[in-house]
């Protein structure tokens, strides 16, 4: 236990007498009311100011699970102090975000905090729109390439887990999540050492988004594409959008989805500097989530959240990972061009379904790019996808595999314990044939080995969908230490798309960095 007393003084405000306490333990089947008893005895008296700073599981012994917190107390009411953003002095000519994912959003929702108005331009549809389309999708295997899984109000990451993790530990990682809760997430997401959003609840969290951003005199265009750029001499002059229109801008801020393959296109002709990024393909595996919680938490694993995991193997030379594992969830069509499949996976926040997925994926090399174009990476993943597609059926369905058939290289022809989620329909294949050699043996070796620390893992019955091809960008557009284009003054890349993130928290601190360094030229 650790017990912190300060005093701190802001814009007037005295914070007396927060008193901290760490590493406070509460059975599994102790509720928070419990929690407050706990620490009042601690602070010898009744809590008037209580707030939870975390909340973790201590899992390590299966008979003996226990959360773990932390909490500040105060036997007197405490005003914390507002955050308030410095605005700026003059307005730029027009700043232009392109992509409203969570680098684009959070971008325009600080410029809007400093004092800027922003234009957004989303290629694809507003979420409730957006959402419909994705549905219509899974029923009728009708793909429109500019509203699904990667186009549309939110990004990719608007149908995933929303989990916030993150492997950074920048300074504005608190900010996301606190901007999250302003804008209507769940406020434990503000403690958790987990946290999550879930899908359900990020698509009214994006559309308050939105409207916060239209109330304040930004704009938010749908269904318009950035289709070209022009320049003057070394510096961004417009952005040409698909309706016709001409925008003249000084700051041209492009927080593309790493689905972005036309616009990719379109800046390589236009001579933005871009390189080949290295990312990971593979499949989505599906296990029952009941088994999972039997094997991280044993027979209490209902009084627990779903189990999560996360495996690494390095048993040749490819590493092979889990990633964006989502319990309880869906696994997604994700498709945004003809003729490919593509799959991702999807939470909603109570994180209730049957079946647990997550990516289990190989890195792939520049090597296996088969060239050396920066774009060569864009066709490899297209390639894979074309397969996918050949091999479901040429409609749409996913092929799909038992992990069982696939370590003995042959095609499944009926299901176990395991019902994929899918909802586009699947076809029975020998996924072995979607991807290289290289990184289906290391995949292979890989499920023997993560089984060893996670039983089950390796259940012959789990189930293979394929192909997992976009855990990020194939492309980064390169940028300098101001985040501007090495090759234009005032094109800002950020993101995911542009290769400088690598989930929703991290897409959504690069926002926010970019409209400070950019709100802060317009502040001296």
């Amino acid at each position: 236990m650790g017990v912190l007393l300060r005093v701190c003084r802001r814009a007037g405000v005295i914070i007396k007498m927060i008193q901290t306490f760490s590493n406070l333990k509460l059975n599994i089947r102790e509720g928070e009311r419990e929690l407050r008893r706990l620490v009042e005895k601690k602070l010898g008296g009744r809590a008037a100011y209580f707030r939870i700073v975390k909340k973790s599981l201590d899992a390590r012994k299966k008979e003996d699970i226990r959360w773990i917190y932390t909490v500040e107390c105060a036997k007197q009411e405490v005003k914390l102090p507002v955050k308030t953003w410095k605005k700026v002095r003059r307005q730029p000519e027009q700043v232009l975000i392109v992509g409203s994912g969570p680098a684009g959003l959070f971008c325009a929702v600080q410029l809007i905090r400093r004092g800027i108005r922003p234009i957004v331009v989303e290629r694809g549809k507003c979420v409730e729109e957006r959402k419909k389309d994705i549905d219509a999708f899974s029923l009728t295997r009708t793909l429109d390439p500019e509203s699904n899984v990667q186009f549309g109000e939110g990004g990719a990451g608007t149908f995933s887990d929303g989990k916030l993790n993150t492997q950074t530990n920048g300074t504005y990682n608190r900010e996301v999540v606190e901007t999250f809760v302003q804008f209507g997430a769940p406020e434990d997401i503000l403690y958790l050492a987990k946290p999550h959003i879930g899908s359900d609840n990020l698509s009214f969290v994006v559309r308050n988004m939105r409207e916060y951003i239209r109330a304040n005199g930004g704009e938010v265009l749908f269904s318009t594409k950035l289709t070209d750029i022009q320049t003057e001499g070394d510096a961004v002059a417009a952005a040409v959008l698909s309706d016709g229109r001409v925008i003249k801008t000084s700051e041209l801020i492009l927080a593309l989805g790493h689905s972005a393959r036309d616009t990719f296109e379109m800046l390589y002709r236009r001579g933005v500097a871009l390189e080949q990024k290295e990312f990971a393909v593979g499949f989505r595996i599906e296990h029952l989530q009941k088994n999972i919680g039997l094997a991280q938490y044993g027979k209490d694993y209902s009084l627990l959240p779903a189990a999560d995991y996360k495996l690494v193997s390095h048993t040749n030379e490819r590493a092979a990972f889990t990633f964006c594992m989502c319990p309880g969830g869906f696994v997604m069509p994700a498709a945004s061009e003809e003729g490919g499949v593509v799959v991702n996976g999807m939470s909603c926040y109570k994180r209730d379904g049957v079946n647990a997925n997550s990516a289990l994926v190989a890195q792939v090399k520049r090597e296996d790019f088969g060239g050396e174009h920066p774009l060569a990476g864009v066709e490899f993943q297209r390639g894979l996808e074309r397969k996918a597609f050949l091999l479901g059926g040429s409609s749409f369905r996913a092929p799909v595999q038992l992990v069982g058939d696939f370590l003995r290289n042959r095609a499944s022809s009926r299901f176990g314990e395991v019902i994929p989620s899918y909802a586009a329909g699947t076809s029975f294949a020998n996924l072995r044939e979607c991807l290289p050699d290289a990184l289906t043996r290391s995949i292979a070796e890989a499920i023997p080995d993560m089984g060893r620390r996670l039983r089950g893992f390796d259940c012959p019955d789990a189930v293979f969908t394929g192909v997992e091809s976009r855990t990020s960008s194939p492309v980064r557009i390169v940028r300098g230490e101001g985040y501007e284009s090495v090759r234009f003054h005032g094109l800002y890349p950020i993101g995911e798309g542009a290769g400088y993130a690598g989930g929703i928290t991290s897409a959504a601190a690069d926002g926010l960095r970019c409209a400070d360094l950019i709100a802060d030229q317009y502040s001296e």
